[in-house]
């Protein structure tokens, strides 16, 4: 069962009652990402969410985690471009130990000197190693060149530089000015709990938030074509093809599903099958959509050979064209249907999903969707949806490639983008 309460000052608690399980999933949601930075602070929210595990007046780190690891429980947090979010899982039973700790950890983290410099340090690490992952890093480099000047463009990690430079001065101001902002705070839970006692334990601590005013710089961004190399010593090149997405509210984003399914979404998709098992191109090919509030972006992966790069690109053109130009048939459109109301109703039996998709749903539609609702949706999907989508994100003038490996522009030009 569903459940929202809205406090005087803005703050949502929004819960899911599960009453057949044993666990709770609880987390404290902030509508606050990177995308939200300046320039020269890019990596701050970041920080911050390392931060928040790093001590309290009465918590040391290392008391947090023997807490929550005491009671058999999960913490963990997460920044992304549009939020942040600190959560824990716990057993029913314990919902006292994870609330009370996630607020002590949201209020009363101290940031203090020292972490914050071991701590910059640690992130320092994680960049470098996200560097060294050439398949996550050659998306960070598309997104980076597809979005160019705007606030999207910057990872959500930030840089070495950027990090090295934030004072704790700057982090503290930036909580303050935008984690403490109570119409951007969001508490989601979902499993055995009552709503209820929930809001009543909240409201002690959140009710008395003062609202404040904080400028947006969320900005609309204007897709564009764009071509980018990065020349790198490894054994493969790694290929993102990329074009305009659609954002979470997007009046076809099901027919978005269904289409990112058919293409390149499953072991069935046209692009594993014609790439992978029938060219033996790649080993790793997939396509999917990055949404944002008001954007988006939409990528094919594929790691190849360098001799086979040029027929890879020509084999993803090809097929997105296909898409533009002919309707799918009614037996592909019923697959990717039931694939996706499959994968829907599996990750729905995961509470900590449904926790998340509680704050989601908030973030971006102001009211719960039921998963009937989104059930039925896919359902009236039509090949016209379908076609309609591809010709509109599909068109050249939207097309962007990014290369990560060795390969210079010599070796492939933007003219492949025109087959």
């Amino acid at each position: 069962m569903y459940q929202k309460t809205v406090l005087g000052n803005g703050v949502k608690i929004v819960t899911e009652r599960i009453p057949h399980v044993h666990s709770i999933s609880l987390g404290i949601w902030i509508i606050t990402g990177s995308r939200d930075e300046d320039l020269s602070h890019n990596g701050v929210t970041h920080f911050i969410e390392h931060m928040f595990f790093k001590g309290t007046p009465t918590r040391s780190a290392f008391d947090i985690s023997k807490e929550i690891d005491s009671v058999g429980g999960l913490l963990n947090a997460l920044t992304s471009k549009e939020y942040t979010g600190i959560y824990a899982k716990v057993l029913d039973k314990n919902i006292d130990v994870a609330l009370e700790m996630l607020l002590d950890l949201f209020f009363n983290s101290v940031f203090s000197p020292q972490e914050i410099e071991r701590e910059r340090e640690v992130i320092a690490q994680e960049i470098h190693l996200a560097e060294d992952i050439p398949d996550e890093h050659i998306q960070e480099l598309l997104s980076k060149s597809y979005f160019k000047d705007h606030p999207l463009a910057q990872p959500i990690l930030g840089n070495v530089a950027t990090v090295g430079s934030l004072s704790r001065d700057t982090l503290l101001a930036f909580f303050h000015r935008h984690h403490y902002q109570p119409s951007k705070i969001i508490i989601a839970a979902a499993g055995n709990l009552d709503h209820h006692y929930l809001v009543e334990k909240c409201s002690a601590h959140y009710g008395s938030m003062a609202q404040h005013t904080v400028v947006s710089s969320r900005n609309s961004h204007t897709p564009f074509s764009n071509f980018f190399i990065h020349t790198k010593e490894l054994e493969q090149v790694h290929l993102c093809i990329g074009t305009k997405g659609i954002s979470h509210t997007h009046p076809l984003r099901y027919a978005g599903y269904v289409l990112t399914t058919i293409l390149g979404g499953s072991m069935s998709s046209r692009l594993f099958q014609e790439i992978r098992e029938k060219k033996g191109l790649a080993y790793a090919v997939y396509s999917y959509f990055s949404s944002y509030f008001d954007a988006g972006l939409f990528t094919v992966y594929l790691g190849v050979n360098k001799k086979t790069v040029e027929e890879a690109v020509r084999v993803v053109i090809e097929e997105l064209t296909t898409l533009k130009d002919k309707p799918i048939d009614d037996s592909e459109l019923h697959t990717a249907q039931e694939h996706l109301k499959g994968t829907t109703l599996l990750a729905s039996e995961s509470v900590d999903h449904r926790m998340t998709r509680l704050a989601k749903c908030e973030m971006y539609f102001n009211k719960f969707i039921p998963l009937e609702e989104i059930l039925r949706e896919i359902d009236e999907v039509t090949p016209h949806d379908v076609q309609t989508l591809a010709r509109d994100i599909f068109d050249r003038k939207y097309l962007s490639l990014a290369a990560l490996g060795p390969l210079t522009h010599d070796d492939l030009s933007p003219d492949i983008l025109d087959s």
